[in-house]
């Protein structure tokens, strides 16, 4: 094996470990993405329950009145909550979109690597059979 075909497989083989790098961050960052879906949608219904809830005025007594009042204030907690795990969550989805997007400059910068080594070698090969004509007979011929 020649130098320039180890060069060759070299370059060929740190492009699919790129590539592998690339898919592998896309599929993080979209179960990020997925977790962020999800815990948004958790925020938004709990808060639908809360707002429900508060605005229920079919308690019969002062007893049901500050039990629901408690559930709507456990339910504004939740809210609270989830939507910190949100922000987390929209954080570490961001990050993974970011390294998402390095993975493919990385993988886009080997594969340019690759052509232009690809065609360095075509053009040296274009070379060496124009100096092989070179050899024979002189320049005048």
């Amino acid at each position: 094996m020649t130098a320039d075909e180890r060069r060759l497989e070299r370059l060929r083989r740190l492009e699919r470990l790129r590539a592998i790098a690339k898919r592998q961050a896309a599929a993080e960052t979209a179960q990020a993405e997925g977790v962020l879906a999800q815990l948004r949608a958790l925020t938004e219904r709990t808060r639908s329950l809360a707002d429900d809830y508060v605005a229920r005025e079919d308690a019969f007594d002062g007893y049901m009145l500050a039990q629901s009042a408690r559930f709507a204030a456990g339910l504004c907690q939740i809210v609270n909550s989830t939507g910190l795990e949100a922000s987390n969550a929209q954080e570490r989805a961001d990050r993974k979109m970011a390294e998402l997007a390095a993975a493919e400059r990385r993988r886009a910068a080997v594969e340019q690597r690759l052509d232009l080594e690809l065609r360095t070698i075509a053009r040296r090969g274009e070379t060496r059979s124009g100096d092989a004509r070179r050899k024979f007979g002189t320049e005048f011929e």
